[in-house]
């Protein structure tokens, strides 16, 4: 059985960096959404295992995607990691007080991503 990701990044390099990093791990399959309006209309057509979002988004940011995620009773154990360029310490707190479960700042390291993908995942 394989593990869906969804990516939430309106940055199209970002995204399939991204997306390409997830795929990287055996099992893992990476849905892409360019936006957070976009994200809200997979949610319900799928069932993700983990969630990966950026911040700063055009219509529905990250921090309200992490809050509207964390409310659906379908999401609310669900992993969700933030990657973002947005490496200030208050960013941080508010992006894991709504929920996040890591915290990423771009650029960062693809093993970095994967371990964390393995770990929350439980793959050896």
């Amino acid at each position: 059985m394989g593990f869906k990701v969804l990516i939430v990044e309106d940055s199209k390099a970002s995204r399939e960096f991204i997306a390409a990093t997830v795929e990287a791990v055996p099992g893992l399959e990476a849905i892409t959404s360019a936006s957070g309006f976009e994200a809200l209309r997979l949610l319900p057509r799928h069932r993700f295992d983990l969630i990966i979002t950026d911040i700063n988004m055009p219509d529905i940011n990250g921090l309200e995607l992490i809050s509207f995620v964390k409310k659906n009773p379908n999401y609310r154990d669900t992993p969700l990691f933030i990657i973002t360029t947005e490496g200030r310490d208050q960013d941080r707190d508010r992006g894991m007080k709504l929920g996040a479960a890591e915290y990423l700042v771009k650029p960062f390291e693809p093993q970095s991503l994967e371990g964390l993908l393995r770990r929350y995942l439980k793959l050896a």
